[in-house]
């Protein structure tokens, strides 16, 4: 496929889960960066539901990563992001996970743009109460995602995607 030529379009097909991450050192700057270009997705009402958790604590990052069967690539990350759901900013729960969703888009390709690799880690989801005990959040913030971050070990990730024929339900 040929990439158009749009820096938007090449990171939407360029950006690919990075699961090895090396030792090296992510700054506070690009972080903030990704997170504040993640707070523009659109929100309904603009009421951005989203919040963040930053882990760099490595031992908060081993006791989030006791919690998923991921766990190699959660410690192996600089930094952790864990994306919430504000259920007091919340006007209608579906309309407002999907706005977290396209947050989290935001994010990654953020990060990608950067240079930085990382991966939306969503099976943590099944211990979603031990995560908010462990980083001593009330209820109210419900987990939506767990980003790992850190400088790609490698960039040969391969991947593809289904024949756009079998996505379109209609079109008339």
């Amino acid at each position: 496929m040929q990439i158009p030529d749009s820096p938007i379009l090449k990171a939407i097909y360029e950006r690919r889960s990075i699961r090895q991450f090396t030792d090296e050192s992510v700054s506070r700057d690009l972080i903030m960066t990704a997170i504040e270009a993640a707070s523009w997705a659109p929100s309904g009402l603009n009421n951005q539901p989203w919040r963040f958790a930053i882990i760099w604590d490595k031992p908060l990052q081993e006791a989030l990563a006791a919690l998923t069967k991921y766990s190699n690539i959660l410690k192996s990350a600089f930094v952790l992001i864990a994306v919430f759901l504000d259920k007091e900013a919340s006007y209608d729960y579906t309309k407002d996970c999907q706005a977290v969703g396209a947050c989290l888009q935001n994010l990654l390709l953020s990060l990608h743009s950067m240079g930085l690799g990382a991966v939306w880690i969503g099976e943590i989801l099944r211990n979603k109460d031990r995560v908010n005990e462990t980083l001593i959040l009330p209820n109210r913030f419900e987990l939506m995602a767990t980003v790992a971050v850190g400088q790609p070990a490698h960039r040969n990730q391969k991947s593809h995607r289904k024949p756009i024929e079998e996505l379109i339900l209609l079109e008339k």
